[in-house]
């Protein structure tokens, strides 16, 4: 179901230019937010500026949760990685960045821009995740990844009107929430990036493209075989050259 809220943006004369206005706008505050060490008003801010969803009938809240998950799960990892940054600069770099998602690949609604911010929006959640609550209960890491894991895939899946969007997105989720529950106890960073973070942008990533061949009926027994060869390569690899002695527990 698409969300409702799409039809509210304008998009021509100078409801546009304002529309877009307001978009830049809100990296900078939040980049002054930080500055001044108002870490919990920048997320907040984050959250507010979706107040759009709750501007129909309650019925259609739910769906619109939903189909803005992607938006927020990227908005707030920004604030989190800017927090966690180790100067100005970088958190410049991370508003440009947030601005850049706002203008350029949140408003795409064609199959690759689709797959481009479920992939970011998994990405960017699970690596703030883990950079800021790595230490967390096993509960609860392995709840938010599974949760991250299930929004991302609905997201892609959505894309495409599959009839079984709901139950693959939560295989999917189940997939990662099983699969963080696992590593959780071993916890491994690659400069910084969490080993479930990086097995499941990975894995997510050669499924979303072996789909998108089979959905346009171009995925031959040649292709899925190389797919599948190179997602097993990178995790045995990662798997192999781990640090294993490295944990965090």
């Amino acid at each position: 179901m698409r969300p409702l809220i799409h039809n509210l943006k304008p998009v021509s004369g100078i409801a546009h230019f304002l529309h877009l206005g307001l978009l830049l706008v809100l990296p900078a505050v939040i980049f002054v937010l930080v500055w001044l060490n108002l870490a919990q008003l920048a997320l907040l801010t984050i959250v507010l500026s979706k107040w759009r969803m709750f501007a129909v009938r309650p019925r259609f809240w739910a769906a619109n949760i939903r189909a803005n998950a992607v938006d927020l799960m990227v908005g707030l990892s920004t604030v989190v990685f800017m927090i966690n940054s180790g100067n100005l600069w970088e958190q410049a770099v991370w508003a440009l960045l947030y601005a850049v998602w706002l203008l350029a690949i949140k408003p795409g609604n064609d199959i690759p821009m689709v797959t481009l911010q479920a992939f970011l929006g998994q990405l960017s959640a699970l690596s703030a995740l883990y950079l800021v609550w790595a230490d967390g209960p096993t509960y609860g890491l392995t709840f938010l990844t599974g949760l991250f894991c299930f929004l991302a895939a609905r997201h892609f899946l959505d894309a495409f009107d599959e009839p079984y969007a709901r139950m693959l997105s939560y295989v999917w989720g189940y997939f990662g929430a099983a699969l963080a529950w696992l590593l959780s106890h071993w916890l491994l960073f690659y400069r910084g990036v969490a080993q479930p973070t990086l097995l499941l942008s990975t894995l997510g990533y050669g499924m979303a493209v072996l789909y998108y061949l089979d959905h346009r009926d171009r995925l031959g027994k040649g292709a899925r075989r190389q797919f599948i060869f190179i997602m097993l390569a990178i995790v045995l690899v990662v798997l192999a050259f781990s640090d294993w002695g490295d944990k965090v527990v």
